[in-house]
């Protein structure tokens, strides 16, 4: 049985104090009930501020991003080596406003996600659609294209343990929310092309969450459809008791 996920992207925001700050309330909305893996992926800055304050508890560590090179004269990037000594698990990978902002491409998910995995990282993948795509008819082929250069090269086991984040481009920091029913539409197509690329016990094995303006008032809706895993979690992920609500929505 797959073990549902929730993963906080704090995005950039957070000074080290407030980050802290945000950790600590996380921790303590929680109160020791977490029964699914919760992740929360801060700004690079506050990485080993954060991990300090988690400390012994259940919860992981997430990056949101990570380059392909070990190194190298790449200003402002930041290797999976780095980010390992921070203490992350996890990194963000392909995210839209990546796509959308700083010009990452299929190409350059598949290169990241592969340096992720070969240094021992779990990644959370990102595909999904705009509003002009899924208005045409194109979600279903978008999505497939994403994943399918996304995982292009990655062994079978590797893929069994990454987790795949649909976040419609549309829903993110809208307040859009796509339904129960579209959403694991999505996930059901996504699950599929996994199965075609590989078999169906990586098809089974892959976790998929939800993203795109999940809140407290929708996530338990979102959760319960049957491929759906969990959720990548964006603004509602910098309020530790609407967090903490999510997370146990999943459980």
């Amino acid at each position: 049985m797959r073990v549902p996920i929730v993963a906080g992207n704090w995005k950039m925001h957070m000074t080290s104090g407030e980050a802290e700050q945000l950790a600590r309330g996380i921790l303590d909305s929680l109160d020791g009930t977490v029964r699914v893996e919760v992740v929360v992926c801060p700004a690079f800055t506050v990485l080993e501020r954060v991990r300090k304050v988690l400390g012994d508890s259940p919860l992981k560590l997430g990056a949101q991003n990570l380059h392909w090179a070990e190194e190298g004269a790449f200003t402002g990037e930041v290797s999976a080596g780095m980010l390992l000594t921070c203490g992350c698990e996890f990194v963000i990978l392909g995210h839209s406003e990546r796509r959308t902002w700083f010009g990452e491409s299929d190409t350059t998910v598949n290169q990241r996600l592969r340096a992720a995995l070969g240094a021992g990282l779990k990644p959370i993948v990102c595909v999904g659609e705009t509003i002009e795509e899924r208005q045409s008819g194109a979600t279903e082929p978008v999505v497939r294209r994403q994943v399918t250069a996304a995982f292009k090269g990655v062994p079978a086991p590797d893929a069994a343990g990454c987790v795949v984040a649909y976040e419609p481009v549309w829903a993110i920091g809208t307040g859009l929310t796509a339904t129960p029913s579209q959403a694991d539409a999505v996930h059901t197509s996504i699950r599929r092309v996994m199965r075609e690329l590989y078999n169906d016990n990586v098809a089974r094995a892959v976790r998929l969450q939800y993203g795109g303006s999940v809140k407290p008032e929708n996530a338990a809706d979102l959760f319960n459809r049957p491929d759906i895993d969990g959720g990548l979690i964006g603004g509602a992920s910098l309020e530790p008791d609407a967090f903490a609500a999510i997370v146990k929505a999943a459980v």
